[in-house]
Formats: C-alpha cells, structure tokens, sequence
C-alpha cells in the first residue's frame, strides 16, 4: 500500500492549480535539474496496520520542500497550501481506504545560497480496498 498510497499523493499534489502555479516541480523524488522552488517525497516507511477484518498499513511520508529566500517566513503560505492539499486527499483509493492523515511534525532550514529545505512528514493510516 506504500507505493500506490506515494503515487496517489504525488498525483494529488499535481493537481492542485495553486501548488502547479507555485512550483516547477512535484516529484516522487529530488529533480535533478529543476529550477527552485519544487517539492519532492524524501522517505516512506510503513508498519502493519491491518485489523481482524482487514490487512493495512501505517505509511509515514517525508515530503522535502525546496526554494529560494532569506526570510523566515519566506515559504509560509506555499507550506501552508502543501498542507492544505495533503489534508483534503480523496479518502477512498482504487487500492485502499485512507482510515486517518495525521500531521507529525516540520522541519525547516536554511541553507548556503539562500536555499530553504522545508519537510513536512504525516502519518497515513490505510487499510486494503
């Protein structure tokens, strides 16, 4: 359920009008020769999840965003719709059923060149179709 559940988000975040407008990228993976910003799933790691009834998955995904700015808060609203998109994504999958979206946690950083590094990690909570 990992692999459809990261092909499903990456689908997702692909369709959103405002984050197409705002990145030059969404990928399964870092481009190698995108013009910042873009945003990129960075790890996934999943766990047994399953019920009497039904087998499942805990998926966590690590998504990294990166772009260009000096200022603390110079990805605040394009994080802000990230996260927006993720917390609406379609519950009911071709194969699965997303029972719960979970925000962990964020880390930001700024890097030479006036790069920024953002993740974002959630908790996915599946179950088969």
């Amino acid at each position: 359920m990992e692999m459809p559940l990261r092909a499903a988000l990456i689908s997702w975040l692909r369709a959103d009008p405002v984050l197409v407008s705002s990145l030059n990228a969404v990928t399964e993976e870092a481009p190698s020769r995108t013009s910042l910003p873009w945003l990129a799933i960075a790890a996934s790691a999943s766990t047994d999840w399953s019920c009497k009834t039904a087998p499942g998955r805990e998926v966590r995904v690590a998504l990294e965003l990166h772009c260009r700015g000096d200022a603390p808060d110079t990805a605040a609203d394009l994080v802000a719709a990230i996260e927006a998109r993720i917390e609406t994504l379609p519950r009911t999958q071709p194969k699965f059923q997303i029972a719960a979206i979970q925000f962990l946690r964020a880390r930001a950083e700024q890097r030479g060149e006036s790069r920024r590094a953002v993740l974002l990690e959630y908790r996915f909570r599946l179950l088969a179709a």
